[in-house]
């Protein structure tokens, strides 16, 4: 029976060259996942994800389909991907979606979420996982800053490798700056994400709360769209895709593997 299998995602990408498969390279999130299903069904399966993560980026909430040739029931077919994946990579849920369900083209909000450490030195066990920047920042210029990135805007100041075939044009309907005591969370949601986008985001805002830049001069490099304008590519291992939303619920609430 074939059918349209959809995931839900978690994994940590610290050790993987990103989510997208390369030639000559097994080190990939998609490439672990589509050797299970092969092995699963004994033919290549080709995986889909809502977003390509970069390398050394997490995710909490990627989701990916692939069409499956298999007499497993959803459940089964979770259970044995969790068995045979690596312990960094699990499936939380899974769900038969329509044949035409794409988890990128059918994709309407992404969010992500962006962890940074003022402190000196991170805890231990969460330095994988955050950006230590050993420094203050002025919050309140920040959020002033987002405030002008809010809305529909070409970014092109914000990504790497831009494509002149391919708009830049992209809306952001929600950027907040969250502090908890020395850290602080960058948590931005839009309707879809430029290479790099965020991590250029996220560079720029600390340069803001660093006083290196002046938190209306967002508005210009909006206008610009030159990338040498804008802020560094904050570190991937602050990085986590925290959810996507379609316009249909596709995970049962409470659904786990």
């Amino acid at each position: 029976m074939k059918r349209n299998l959809c995931f839900l995602l978690e994994y940590d990408g610290s050790r993987y060259d990103g989510w997208q498969r390369q030639a000559g390279n097994d080190n990939t999130i998609q490439g672990k996942v589509e050797r299970v299903l092969e092995k699963m069904t004994g033919t290549f399966q080709e995986v889909h994800a809502s977003g390509r993560t970069d390398a050394g980026v997490h995710a909490r909430g990627q989701v990916a389909n692939v069409h499956l040739e298999t007499e497993m029931t959803k459940e089964e077919a979770g259970r044995y991907l969790n068995q045979y994946l690596p312990e960094d990579i699990r499936v939380i849920k899974t769900a038969v979606v329509p044949e035409r369900f794409h988890s990128r083209l059918w994709a309407r909000e992404k969010t992500y979420a962006y962890w940074i450490d003022m402190a000196p030195k991170s805890p231990v066990f969460q330095r994988k996982y955050i950006y230590t920047l050993g420094e203050s920042l002025d919050v309140e210029a920040m959020r002033q800053a987002a405030g002008a990135l809010r809305g529909t805007h070409d970014f092109g100041s914000f990504c790497t490798g831009k494509s002149k075939k391919k708009s830049t044009v992209r809306t952001l309907s929600s950027l907040e700056i969250i502090p908890y005591g020395t850290l602080l969370e960058i948590r931005v949601t839009g309707d879809g994400f430029l290479h790099n986008m965020v991590r250029i985001l996220t560079g720029t805002l600390i340069e803001v709360g660093q006083g290196k830049r002046e938190a209306g001069s967002v508005e210009g490099l909006l206008e610009e769209a030159n990338r040498r304008e804008a802020g560094f590519t904050a570190p991937a291992k602050g990085l986590f895709l925290m959810n996507v939303v379609y316009d249909q619920e596709i995970f049962c609430h409470g659904e786990e593997e």
